[in-house]
């Protein structure tokens, strides 16, 4: 903090023009060098979205051009209107997490089209802006639990390291136990795509251990040098050494992992078009939408309010008493943001905890989001190379990714059991059940059953109480 004070200092500051009467730069003690550096290495710790989102989505059959511009667009349309409405130091894009519940488990599991899930998206992002401009926002936040709040940041972590685990095959089926640790010298195409489980793990290692050193870019860096032993693999082992499964050999290509094609094309903004406006809101408007719409809204709030409470601690955006400036036109600028990102085909769009990057160098204020935005739209001429990128080297970042969320349990009170339990089954039940919508819903039921049994009925919130209701009427009528 004394280097970017010494850094304004040394620049006395905004001297006036566009920039200041734009975001107050004087006022928030940086410049337009410190804000823009600050924008670019949020940008560098949240880029992976770029290429991670279209890989999971595709898996709907949505096409990957068209999702890699669409997260391209919805992240920098976002992040701008972050910057130019809020003026906050945050950057946007499609929510982890988010985009895997709305592939697996509405998709996937429970044979939604892609259009209706994206009407549901839709649908809990209007939600999500009518609660940003009334009191429900504050009834809402207030009247769920603390541990609730933290079990569903670390249930979607854990749902996004099995997937993880999964995709880059260093867990696999097994008939006895369900599951089973793969052999890690298996390199080949399986029913998910290039599995490579040494490699996988070589990229979350390696992710990991750059990001506790603070070396910039890990992520990035992780993910390239994983991509980079790949690519010599492809070059110097013959095409036999790769193992194709029997699902696989309609696609796998003969020539291994990687196939250079080259680094930059002009977006071809056609290959959006076949999920440009597709969102079926009638088809989400049933019965059984009800959990999914729900979920969708719950783990955006909260995780957006986790995330942008954090974000102004440490930019210092909270008055002596505690407020926080700004607040009420971020949570609206969020809420907007999920309803834009719907238009592009996305999930969710949500504020990324990786802000607090650019904040820890300087970021305060919206230019620091509009640098990320303007570094998005650029990112839409990198399709070639992201297509290049292996799966298994982006799922290590999703395995890293899994392991920071679930560090929200630390702050749970592991010494009251009506708190902690509740918790962990919602936690574990998120992945063991493979739906974010059951993890939750079993983790109310769990609370409220423990709390009056417990004798601490009156800790049980009429928000919670409603809820549990849903939730007991849902499994009674809708099933699992």
């Amino acid at each position: 903090m004394n280097q970017v004070n010494q850094a304004y200092d040394n620049n006395q500051g905004s001297k006036g023009g566009f920039l200041e009467r734009l975001f107050k730069l004087a006022a928030h003690k940086t410049t337009p060098k410190i804000e823009m550096m600050a924008g670019l290495t949020t940008f560098v710790t949240m880029s992976y979205i770029i290429v991670l989102n279209p890989i999971i989505m595709s898996k709907t059959g949505m096409p990957f051009d068209g999702l890699f511009l669409a997260t391209c667009l919805g992240a920098a349309i976002a992040t701008i209107l972050m910057g130019l409405y809020a003026n906050w130091p945050v950057g946007l894009a499609p929510g982890m997490g988010l985009n895997a519940f709305f592939t697996f488990s509405v998709v996937g599991s429970m044979g939604y089209s892609w259009e209706i899930a994206l009407g549901s998206v839709f649908i809990s992002g209007m939600l999500f802006v009518l609660m940003s401009v009334t009191r429900l926002r504050e009834w809402m936040l207030d009247s769920i639990p603390m541990s609730l709040r933290l079990a569903m940041t670390a249930g979607v972590g854990l749902f996004l390291g099995f997937i993880g685990l999964r995709f880059t095959g260093v867990i696999v089926p097994d008939p006895n136990n369900a599951l089973a640790l793969a052999d890690l010298t298996h390199f080949g195409f399986g029913k998910f795509g290039p599995e490579a489980p040494a490699l996988g793990l070589l990229s979350f290692f390696l992710i990991a251990v750059l990001s506790y050193r603070k070396v910039f870019g890990a992520v990035v860096l992780g993910i390239g040098i994983t991509t980079l032993v790949a690519f010599i693999m492809t070059w110097i082992l013959p095409t036999d050494f790769f193992v194709v499964a029997e699902e696989a050999k309609s696609w796998a290509p003969a020539s291994g992992f990687v196939a250079y094609g080259g680094m930059l094309a002009v977006p071809d903004f056609a290959a959006i078009e076949p999920i440009l406006w597709k969102a079926d809101v009638m088809g989400a408007l049933e019965v059984a939408m009800i959990p999914v719409i729900v979920t969708f809204l719950f783990v955006n709030i909260f995780d957006t309010a986790g995330t942008l409470m954090g974000v102004a601690e440490r930019a210092n955006l909270q008055d002596e008493k505690g407020n926080i400036e700004g607040l009420s036109k971020s949570l609206k600028a969020d809420s907007i943001s999920s309803v834009i990102g719907t238009a592009f085909g996305c999930p969710p769009v949500t504020s990324y905890a990786e802000s607090a990057a650019g904040v820890s160098v300087g970021g305060r204020t919206g230019l620091t989001a509009v640098t990320i935005g303007v570094l998005f739209l650029l990112g839409m001429f990198f399709l070639p190379l992201a297509k290049m990128l292996p799966a298994f080297a982006v799922d290590g970042a999703l395995i890293y990714v899994a392991m920071l969320m679930m560090s929200s349990l630390k702050k749970i009170d592991w010494n009251d059991l009506t708190e902690f339990a509740p918790a962990v089954v919602t936690t574990v039940m998120m992945a063991f059940t493979f739906s974010i919508a059951n993890g939750i819903a079993l983790g109310f039921l769990t609370y409220t059953i423990l709390k009056v049994g417990g004798g601490k009925a009156n800790e049980v919130s009429a928000g919670v109480w409603a809820l549990t209701v849903l939730f007991i009427l849902k499994f009674i009528f809708l099933g699992h």
